[in-house]
């Protein structure tokens, strides 16, 4: 049986989530809740799809980015919340990962991004999701608590600061747009962009909100990318929350949809001074 981890343990990933959630807010090119990345030479960004606490393909991507060795390089990290290996006691252990991610912005302030997801902002909310038959806001709660114990709500607040905190969206001097997924509909119902400009409010996390509809939609025709994409003045949209088999797929001529913990993980690796169109990032899809 695991044991809870010390008091002064607990207390120090509190103050990690604490710091990353102020790191977050001092991204440099941050501009309300999206990062805008200038263009730049030789750098470049390594854009991971959806991890769900899928160790081996963290690891892989922590090793392929290799951030330390390449200084103009940005990492951008989605949605490890939810999945991968359990406590003895059945409790979700992906609360780590999180804790790791925090840990890599305060490394990486600048260069280290995490986009806020749907399975994220289900913790922040209390939104229930059940998969297969399992509540796994529950299981991540009880992974939590197998770790802190009695400490478990101060780091879980602590953690939702940090979650609140992160972007929504990364753009990219060239007209490239990331986000977790698109809202639904936007070709027949718009969608209010004020969010962008500004922190995030609780009425934009919660069902109807702004935040919800950008992360939960599911909504991949290509009339919708393309309304969505007028929106925010983009060409080319890089999303993930969708599983793919094959580690990534294409659903219309402007948006690319990335998996990093199916059976063919993948990551994409953008440069920053140049434009690239939805048939030159499919070339720059790589497999972990």
């Amino acid at each position: 049986m695991t044991l809870p981890l010390s008091l002064e343990h607990a207390q120090q990933v509190a103050d990690a989530f604490d710091r990353a959630d102020t790191a977050n807010q001092e991204t440099s090119g941050r501009r309300g809740c999206v990062v805008h990345l200038p263009a730049c030479a030789d750098g470049d960004l390594l854009v991971a799809g959806d991890l769900h606490g899928d160790r081996e393909s963290f690891d892989r991507l922590l090793v392929l980015a290799d951030l330390e060795k390449h200084p103009l390089r940005h990492l951008v990290l989605q949605e490890v919340c939810h999945g991968g290996p359990r406590y003895a006691s059945g409790g979700c252990r992906s609360h780590e990962m999180l804790e790791q991610v925090a840990r890599l912005k305060l490394q990486f302030p600048d260069r280290l991004h995490f986009l806020l997801s749907n399975h994220e902002l289900s913790e922040v909310t209390e939104h229930p999701i059940l998969k297969r038959g399992k509540m796994l806001n529950v299981l991540f709660r009880c992974g939590m608590h197998q770790a802190f114990g009695d400490q478990c709500e101060t780091v879980r607040q602590a953690m939702c600061r940090f979650l609140t905190s992160c972007p929504v969206a990364i753009r990219l001097e060239h007209r490239v747009w990331l986000s977790h997924s698109l809202p639904t509909q936007v070709d027949s119902e718009g969608f209010n962009t004020g969010m962008f400009e500004r922190q995030l409010l609780p009425d934009d996390m919660v069902s109807g909100g702004s935040a919800f509809k950008l992360v939960w939609g599911r909504d991949y025709r290509p009339e919708n990318a393309a309304a969505f994409s007028q929106l925010v003045d983009a060409d080319l949209l890089v999303t993930g929350h969708e599983a793919c088999a094959a580690g990534s797929r294409t659903p219309g001529p402007q948006q690319l949809i990335l998996d990093s913990c199916c059976a063919e993980p993948s990551y994409l690796l953008l440069p920053l001074d140049q434009p690239c169109t939805l048939k030159q990032a499919v070339a720059r899809v790589g497999r972990l």
